[in-house]
């Protein structure tokens, strides 16, 4: 039913592309990060919490429906709906439905709990569509509430130091995550204008504690031992410098690997993702009942041999141009003794 082809994820018979990475008449967006949410579509389809946010990005003026999670389009025959991705908020898997064959698109997913988002929901199918940004076994992450636990902890510390501290997260989705479960008595919490923006888009959805939007101008006594959350982006330049002394952490998936932090230049890593482990990409392939699995973004090549070999799936890479975490190029080699 779904092809790869040079736009993206193409269903004929809807004549609609998933996450199309190139210019295209219909598109479907599985959520509003740029590798997945590209300029220039004739119109977008999406999760109601996903729309203000793309129109922030991509511009005021497109064209956007939404749909809410189970509700239900045909097009041409093929019926199409949405379901919890678990990635952020407004994050969908993409079921599409045609002559009783199910395909469903996940775009990225996590299974683990984290306060902002709704919960992923496996949906049964016949072909699933998985990314594998973590797809070996050297990722499985720590629980949420222990990494939570553990940012703020080391905010106290910093603060009792004499230093702010400064989290690095995307300013969609784990900036979110990260503000929902700071400890608001420790000291005052500040916001990039990056981040800023997105919270005031989800403020009727998310829960978040009172927080400052921080923008050129900073009184140092006023920040002194503040928490302050900020994109990848403002960490290399003179708005970081502005906010001197402190100390930096970055919260990835990828700070499980040794001596990615130091290359990083962070204080501290904190292992932090909005996409699957190994244990929960497993999890939800199984979940779906797929027989055949395609494998895109990530450690590709290692986990579809993976599926193949030890559940006897009809697992097979699938080229894309999504590319998950951005400090996915710390990635090690995945060898058969990882596997």
């Amino acid at each position: 039913m779904l092809i790869f082809d040079d736009n993206g994820i193409y269903c004929k018979q809807a004549n609609i592309y998933i996450d199309p990475w190139k210019p295209v008449a219909r598109a479907i967006v599985t959520h509003a990060h740029a590798d997945h949410a590209r300029p220039g579509m004739g119109s977008y389809l999406a999760h109601p919490l996903c729309a203000p946010i793309l129109r922030l990005r991509l511009g005021q003026d497109i064209s956007c429906q939404t749909l809410e999670y189970g509700e239900e389009i045909h097009i041409n025959g093929v019926k199409i709906s949405l379901h919890p991705a678990g990635h952020i908020p407004g994050s969908a898997q993409v079921r599409l439905e045609y002559k009783g064959e199910v395909w469903v698109v996940s775009g990225d997913y996590k299974l683990a709990e984290d306060g902002i988002s709704t919960r992923f929901e496996p949906v049964t199918c016949h072909t699933f569509i998985t990314e594998s940004t973590f797809g070996i076994p050297i990722y499985r992450f720590p629980q949420p509430l222990q990494i939570h636990k553990a940012i703020n902890e080391w905010w106290a510390a910093n603060r009792a130091d004499g230093y702010n501290s400064i989290i690095c997260a995307y300013a969609l989705g784990k900036a979110q995550r990260v503000l929902a479960h700071l400890d608001a008595s420790v000291g005052p919490i500040y916001t990039h204008g990056a981040v800023d923006n997105i919270n005031a888009l989800l403020s009727t959805s998310v829960k978040l504690p009172p927080t400052r939007r921080i923008d050129k101008e900073v009184n140092r006594k006023e920040i002194k031992g503040a928490l302050i959350v900020a994109p990848p982006s403002a960490t290399d330049g003179p708005w970081i410098r502005s906010m001197s002394p402190y100390r930096l952490g970055i919260c990835s998936g990828w700070m499980q690997l040794r001596g990615t932090r130091r290359r990083c230049g962070a204080d501290m890593g904190f292992v932090l993702s909005d996409h699957a482990d190994w244990n929960q990409l497993n999890t939800a392939v199984q979940a779906t009942g797929a027989q055949k699995v395609y494998v895109t973004h990530g450690y590709k090549a290692a986990y579809s041999r993976w599926l193949t070999e030890t559940y006897g799936l009809q697992a097979t890479e699938a080229d894309t141009l999504y590319t998950g975490e951005s400090i996915d190029n710390q990635q090690i080699t995945a060898t058969d003794e990882t596997i």
